[in-house]
């Protein structure tokens, strides 16, 4: 552990199950905070998941268009997806990739991690970079899962963002990403 973060660290005393379902598992904790008082802390524990970067040979990217239930409307997404138990990380990027694309890639850089929800989640979602793809089949997303496939070019995609047209944070994280990649060669 960074010692130079322990004043700012929380103890765990107990930790409660409060729900688990297929997606989620809520928990409450009882915490001692660094001053000594005791605290509860609510989070959702989430087992990570991987987006994709997939860049096609003329330089558009790859997207899915999906509704979103909690929020009633669809989204602009690159495609991503949660890990299976057991499975490695760049497994379940090119799982995702072949089954919300169609496409497989020949080349994969991992970018990076990010955690989009730090103030009531564990979650970390993996950022992968893929190209050299090669379509196989049509998608095939997961049972009850339905989305339109669309490209959009680089610049199309950060306008998309400026708009408020694409709002998903692993998505503009993504593109953060990918402009310095794309565009630099980095």
């Amino acid at each position: 552990m960074d010692d130079a973060n322990d004043h700012l660290r929380e103890e765990s005393l107990e930790s409660t199950q409060v729900f688990r379902g297929t997606l989620l598992d809520v928990r409450c904790d009882r915490v001692r905070l660094p001053d000594g008082e005791e605290r509860l802390r609510e989070y959702v524990k989430h087992q990570g998941a991987a987006v994709v970067i997939a860049v096609l040979d003329d330089g558009h990217l790859l997207f899915v268009r999906q509704h979103r239930y909690p929020l009633h409307r669809s989204f602009i997404e690159l495609p991503a997806g949660k890990i299976d138990p057991g499975e490695e990380i760049l497994d379940t990027a090119a799982r995702e990739l072949r089954e919300e694309t169609g496409h497989q890639a020949a080349e994969w850089r991992h970018l990076g991690t990010m955690h989009p929800c730090v103030g009531y989640s564990d979650e970390r979602i993996e950022i992968f970079l893929a190209r050299a793809l090669h379509r196989e089949s049509a998608p095939h997303p997961d049972q009850g899962e339905f989305l339109d496939l669309l490209s959009l070019s680089l610049d199309e995609a950060l306008a998309a963002v400026r708009s408020g047209a694409i709002t998903d944070a692993k998505t503009v994280t993504g593109l953060f990403w990918a402009e310095k990649v794309v565009r630099t060669g980095w």
